[in-house]
């Protein structure tokens, strides 16, 4: 399923409908009251009783309003059980047109008090209208059409009576509730949550309707003098609905911020979910979670911390853009549903407006703080079809925005290691490395004289099925599956294993291996890889081991003091990637690496592009200075051999010197060097005649 370019017509044919169905009731109602009206007057007849008894009625009909006002909370959500009974029962004994005044007194009053509520005050009144109109046909069918000069007074009110009352209930009911709900959801795209809940609460109604308005009736039969007293019960069964309703809410939103939950954001999702697919556009949701705000709580306390929260969720709730949505999910993580969405690229730039918007500065009991946030982004239909694998896609996004400090990041599959087909290629890769099927071929690293200044051990797998799995692929799916010990450690295990092989074919050449944050965050790592350089007999200046500066990001110490036992053991450290991250002094001085290299992206364009040549040759300079040596990566021509020789680089790898090979066939290419190392093709020649008086010694010469 893919949006269509029929969306936008659909859309604005949608926003045309939307307002058809609320004021095609209101046109029924209003042509019904007038019909009502005219046709009573016409025959001479009351609107309303007079006398005690409808004094009687007003003045409980203007304490219901009273109280209906006082109590500051809307009735448009499921309505209230005073109103509808005191309307009943007027039903019941004077027809349809007295209950009908009745009932627009309380919605047109309590309406008045809420100016801003006339719209919603309208279209409760012309539902309630309708609704007492199906109640007055289901009467009508017993034979009971009750008027003002004519009330309906049974010989008894007994069991004789309850199928006329049951009916007149039942039809209010259901036609009121009916047409209003779909009023809400012709609005929304879909019934409002708080709605919803309201299913049990009709069943209140209902009784009510049922106990109280007969009640009603037979007192204003024999003693309308006391239908004030009816004020109690009937305040008390509002009360009551109230309190059902302040409940529901509360299930369904954050106490602390008052934005709605988890579950309100899954269930509106879908109603989203159903509108974009009629509709044949997208929807997106947001997932924002605050950048170390567990500092701030360690720091300021939680108090502090939930003072905090309330100021990112007014923030959060002022950026969202129209029609948008929020809600809180708990701790620091917050949400925002975009029901309709133009692209993915418009997402982003939503999802990147919002964090912007939270990461100005707050102030906090006169301290000014500046919190950071990530978001991932994931839409409908594009990632996921249903509201938890949306909300699931977008938390794998977040995360993913996190890791790489991007800001925001857009749900890729690529980088999920969580669906069915990227899980069952975890499963056979936890076999291949148990089985021995996962290879480590070796690249070669080169200086300018021709010296072989290492090799670096680079993973491949090829699949049974799917044939050379990409190690960008693979090895993601470790990092974020718990396996990447595991590969860490088949890794460290067989290079290892193969530099004792070459060290006692008298090759003696350092192997590089790559280890992630992960590893260097594992209790004991520093003291493992001794033991396996023990275990192999190598000695540790022959393994170096490859670090991004993202080992420092998520606990300094510990990878502080790892790598402090790494280097104390006589393991060097080799910076990898460098500029390609958040590249600083600081983390420079903190890293104890004796070696840099300079990222492929900076070496690719080195010969054409002047930026790229600057930063390569400031790179330089700044890691001499520091007494490291460099290593540029992904040489692959003469040109870039020669600027990066005359910019004083120490060492080049790439396929110009030898692309990553099988064991053997670097064990050749190492032999075929000998001691005088690797030349280019445009070398060899020189080389010819000195190779042809003295023959190669089969040593490699570090």
């Amino acid at each position: 399923m893919k949006p269509t370019d029929s969306a936008a017509p659909a859309s604005r044919l949608r926003r045309l409908v939307v307002p058809a169905l609320p004021a095609a009731i209101v046109i029924a109602a209003g042509g019904a009251l007038a019909i009502g009206v005219i046709r009573t007057l016409g025959d001479g007849a009351a609107l309303f009783p007079a006398g005690t008894v409808g004094w009687s009625l007003a003045v409980l009909t203007g304490v219901i309003v009273g109280h209906l006002v006082a109590l500051g909370r809307d009735r448009w959500w499921g309505g209230t059980g005073s109103g509808a009974a005191l309307a009943l029962a007027v039903l019941l004994l004077y027809g349809w047109m007295p209950a009908v005044l009745v009932s627009l007194a309380v919605v047109v009053l309590v309406g008045a008090a809420r100016r801003h509520r006339w719209r919603q005050a309208l279209v409760h009144g012309a539902v309630d209208i309708l609704g007492i109109g199906a109640a007055a046909l289901g009467l009508s069918a017993f034979g009971v059409r009750s008027s003002v000069g004519h009330p309906w007074v049974p010989a008894a009110w007994d069991l004789s009576v309850l199928p006329e009352v049951v009916t007149a209930a039942a039809g209010y009911l259901l036609v009121s509730r009916a047409l209003l709900w779909l009023t809400l959801t012709s609005r929304s795209g879909g019934l409002p949550t708080i709605a919803r809940t309201t299913v049990v609460r009709q069943a209140l109604v209902g009784v009510a309707l049922l106990g109280i308005s007969p009640l009603i009736a037979i007192c204003a039969v024999y003693a309308p003098i006391l239908l004030p007293l009816f004020s109690v019960p009937l305040i008390a069964l509002d009360s009551t609905l109230w309190i059902a309703r302040a409940r529901a809410e509360e299930q369904l939103r954050d106490p602390l911020t008052g934005l709605p939950n988890r579950q309100w954001l899954l269930e509106r999702t879908w109603t989203a979910l159903d509108e974009a697919e009629r509709a044949g556009a997208r929807s997106a949701l947001v997932l924002i979670d605050l950048d170390r705000f567990r500092a701030v709580n360690d720091t300021l306390g939680h108090l502090a911390g939930d003072r905090l929260l309330l100021q990112i969720a007014d923030r959060l709730r002022h950026a969202l853009p129209r029609g948008a949505e929020a809600a809180r999910l708990g701790g620091d993580e917050f949400a925002v549903l975009l029901p309709a969405t133009d692209s993915l690229t418009s997402s982003q730039r939503v999802a990147r407006n919002l964090v912007a918007a939270l990461g100005s500065p707050l102030d906090l009991d006169g301290l000014t703080l500046v919190l950071e946030a990530s978001a991932g982004v994931a839409v409908y239909p594009d990632h996921a079809l249903d509201a938890e694998g949306l909300l699931r896609r977008a938390d794998v996004a977040m995360y993913q925005a996190k890791r790489d400090r991007s800001g925001v990041d857009l749900y890729e599959a690529k980088r999920d290691g969580n669906t069915p087909d990227r899980l069952g290629l975890l499963g056979d890769l936890r076999r291949a490395l148990d089985a021995g099927d996962v290879e480590l071929h070796y690249q070669p690293k080169v200086g300018f004289d021709g010296h072989v200044a290492g090799l670096e051990a680079l993973v491949r797998w090829v699949h049974p099925d799917r044939g050379r799995v990409p190690p960008d692929e693979f090895i993601a799916i470790a990092e974020s599956s718990g396996l990447m010990p595991r590969l860490t450690e088949y890794v460290l295990e067989t290079a290892l294993a193969q530099v004792a092989r070459w060290r006692a074919m008298g090759l003696e050449v350092p192997v590089a291996v790559n280890v992630s944050p992960r590893d260097v965050h594992s209790p004991g790592f520093a003291g493992a890889v001794a033991a396996r350089l023990a275990r192999h007999g190598v000695p540790p200046g022959a393994l170096q081991l490859e670090i991004t500066e993202h080992v420092l990001l998520e606990d300094p110490q510990r990878a502080a003091d790892t790598l402090a036992g790494l280097t104390a053991h006589g393991v060097k450290m080799s910076l990898d990637d460098f500029g390609t991250g958040y590249s600083s002094l600081v983390h420079l001085r903190r890293l104890p690496v004796s070696e840099l290299k300079i990222d492929r992206s900076f070496v690719a364009r080195l010969a054409v592009d002047n930026e790229d040549a600057e930063i390569v040759r400031c790179t330089l300079d700044l890691a001499h200075s520091l007494g490291l040596l460099v290593v540029a990566e992904g040489v692959e021509d003469d040109e870039t051999w020669e600027r990066l020789r005359d910019l004083g680089c120490d060492a080049v790898q790439g396929w110009l010197v030898a692309a990553a090979m099988p064991p053997d066939e670097t064990t050749a290419w190492l032999r075929a060097r000998g001691e005088h190392g690797w030349h280019r093709a445009s070398e060899t020649a020189a080389l010819a005649a000195e190779k042809a008086a003295n023959s190669p010694s089969g040593q490699v010469l570090n």
